[in-house]
């Protein structure tokens, strides 16, 4: 009898698996309007207001479980909650931002592992919007720009430790996990 096929490795699953979900969030008010060049202050510290009601949450629920990866994942330069409270200052928004009430379930590592790929994966993105924000003259951008030089080895990293992960956990928890948490965050940042 033939050894049933082996599922895809994890990163391509997850960047097909995910990648209308991914669509969805990059339809979000701030991103069309920095595509379209009218993108404004207001419309940035809105955007970062939403952005830190779901990435505190995620980062808290990360940081209570931290147990759960070793010191080669780095977890204490992954967040960057603080950042958007930085930016926030900056750009003269002084109330408490509002937090995403129902996150995707994080209570185990491959969940965790789902959202995680979804979030360091805006890392990315965030080099892309820090140079067009400077372009429109809006200079809070320590979210976007967060890791800076690090970006890159950082996602390389936590691509080869997610890889390595796959190995033991459920590959289907983390794809439907980052669909989970794309879905959420889509819906959080359209939501007016």
């Amino acid at each position: 009898m033939p050894n049933p096929p082996e599922s895809p490795a994890i990163l391509p699953r997850l960047r097909h698996e995910t990648r209308p979900f991914h669509d969805a969030v990059e339809q979000n008010p701030f991103n069309l309007a920095l595509a379209a060049g009218t993108v404004t202050a207001a419309d940035t510290a809105r955007f970062l207001a939403r952005m830190y009601g779901f990435l505190a949450p995620y980062e808290a629920q990360l940081h209570a479980q931290a147990a759960l990866f070793g010191p080669a994942w780095q977890l204490d330069q992954r967040y960057r909650a603080p950042l958007i409270l930085e930016d926030l200052a900056r750009l003269g928004h002084d109330a408490a931002p509002p937090l995403y009430p129902g996150l995707p379930p994080l209570g185990t590592r491959a969940q965790l592992l789902g959202a995680m790929y979804v979030l360091e994966g805006s890392t990315l993105g965030g080099q892309v919007i820090a140079r067009q924000l400077d372009k429109a003259g809006i200079a809070a951008h320590a979210f976007f720009t967060g890791r800076a030089e690090r970006t890159g080895p950082l996602w390389k990293a936590f691509c080869q430790h997610l890889t390595e992960a796959a190995e033991t956990e459920e590959p289907a928890a983390i794809v439907a996990s980052a669909v989970l948490t794309f879905q959420a965050l889509s819906a959080w940042l359209n939501q007016r």
